[in-house]
């Protein structure tokens, strides 16, 4: 966590420059794990160091929050007795930390991102990547500065199996030509006020949208290969009356390239979900195309295991042009004459996408496990699961980048368009209108860095003040 006073780019270029980081190093030879810090260890980044206790290609040498008994936690959870610090600078200082994973309330990602760049650190930060547009175009600009260091973001679902799979369903045509995603958070309850609770302010939070939408926002814009060119929504503030100033029900509308919509709906008052024979709760999502969909969650790794299910089309719509001059239309039938068709048993995931289809490649043993398998799913017996949590698989592939080089699959460009997402639809809803997608590109133009100092450490004091409340309230 940040302290409220500036941190200017010749502080940290001086510091690195000191400490011998100001250029990625890697200390233990090129095969060695990544020695990384974590700056944040409140709910989120604990959460991170359980599932990153079991990576081997990374290794936790520090560790930083503002409560120091979160963060004597943190490094009891991760095991590897790392440096500890309350000041995020002091860890950018240490020369063992190749790589930082921030997961700090949002208002601070571009800050402290922007610093660990600075520092010459690899950066793996949790999704939203930025909170106001200022940030959309600095960030761009600083990473393109520094082209060697990885910048990746918490979007875990582009490195779940199930959601690749369906990714390459979309891509081969087996859903059709692909018009609408339907996707779902419903919670009860939401966010509830105990003490302090940042998300629920919008000088610290981006909200429902930010925290929840934010995720299957991303799962659209990969699914439908584009980003939105505008968004319309409505959100209230209708149940939770203790405080709070960010919507505790959203619905938004995203209208993409070819005419491809995402209908969003996240409320706080019911978890039912409709998808997936209503067996899992509160999150999901639909692709629909004209030759099929497909009802899709990702599991997290414990209680839930990631679904999905595919539905086929009994007609595909084709579109006629339309008739020349002088030719009859054709007759349509009348409404009452339509009949609903026949309810269908979803295939599952690994059937449907053919990786059990019998091929003539097939050994004899081979081809016997797949009509088992197949049999198997059919029953209910067994069911699609992925290979690792896909957290996991994300941190993973975060150290690997880090140490081998490449572009993260969820890398600076998909962090940003899903932040302008969350800032364009918090102010549809806001402004009550249709937003364009390109208003971003004027949109912060007019804020300097001196100014965004200013912004954020007045937000970090009123943030420390709020944190110093609620624990002289818990100690009371």
């Amino acid at each position: 966590m940040s302290d409220s006073d500036a941190f200017t780019r010749r502080d940290v270029l001086a510091r690195a420059a000191l400490a011998g980081v100001a250029t990625i190093g890697a200390p233990g030879g090129a095969n060695s794990s990544v020695g990384y810090g974590i700056i944040g260890v409140g709910g989120r980044g604990a959460y991170l160091l359980k599932h990153l206790r079991g990576i081997g290609n990374g290794r936790c040498v520090a560790v930083c929050d503002l409560d120091a008994g979160k963060m004597d936690a943190g490094a009891e959870t991760i095991g590897t007795n790392p440096a500890k610090y309350q000041d995020y600078r002091a860890l950018l200082d240490n020369r063992n930390v190749e790589a930082v994973i921030i997961a700090v309330p949002l208002f601070e990602h571009y800050s402290v991102t922007r610093d660990a760049l600075l520092a010459g650190k690899h950066v793996l930060c949790e999704k939203s990547l930025v909170f106001q547009p200022f940030e959309v175009h600095a960030l761009r600009a600083l990473a393109a500065q520094h082209p060697k260091q990885v910048l990746q973001v918490g979007l875990q679902r582009r490195y779940s199996r199930f959601y690749q799979i369906a990714k390459a369903m979309v891509d081969k045509g087996l859903l059709g030509n692909v018009t609408h995603v339907h996707a779902q958070w419903h919670r009860n309850p939401g966010w509830v006020m105990r003490g302090f609770n940042w998300r629920l302010y919008r000088e610290y939070s981006g909200g429902l949208t930010a925290e929840l939408a934010s995720h299957q926002i991303d799962i659209a814009d990969w699914m439908f290969g584009a980003t939105p060119e505008y968004v319309i929504g409505v959100g209230g503030l209708d149940t939770w009356k203790d405080g709070r100033d960010v919507y505790d029900n959203i619905q938004l509308i995203y209208k993409y390239p070819n005419n491809q919509k995402l209908v969003y709906s996240s409320i706080t008052t019911n978890s039912h979900m409709p998808y997936l024979g209503a067996a899992r709760p509160e999150f999901g999502e639909i692709i629909m195309g004209t030759g099929g969909s497909l009802e899709i969650t990702v599991g997290d790794g414990e209680q839930h295991l990631a679904t999905a299910l595919y539905y086929r089309e009994t007609t595909r719509v084709v579109a006629s042009p339309p008739p020349l001059p002088g030719e009859k239309e054709p007759a349509a039938p009348a409404g009452a004459t339509y009949l609903i068709g026949g309810g269908q048993r979803g295939l599952p995931l690994a059937v449907a996408s053919g990786e059990l289809d019998i091929t003539n490649e097939d050994s004899f043993l081979s081809r016997e496990l797949k009509y088992s398998r197949r049999w198997l799913y059919s029953k209910g017996v067994i069911v699609d699961d992925e290979d690792t949590n896909p957290v996991e698989t994300e941190l993973r592939s975060f150290f690997e980048v880090c140490r081998n080089g490449g572009r993260p699959r969820a890398d600076i460009e998909v962090g940003l368009n899903d932040s302008i997402a969350v800032i364009l639809s918090n102010l549809a809803m806001r402004d009550e209108r249709r937003v364009y997608f390109n208003e971003i590109d004027k949109m912060g133009r007019g804020e300097n860095e001196a100014g965004f100092l200013a912004r954020v450490a007045k937000s970090q004091d009123s943030y420390k003040r709020s944190l110093a409340a609620r624990k002289k309230m818990d100690t009371a």
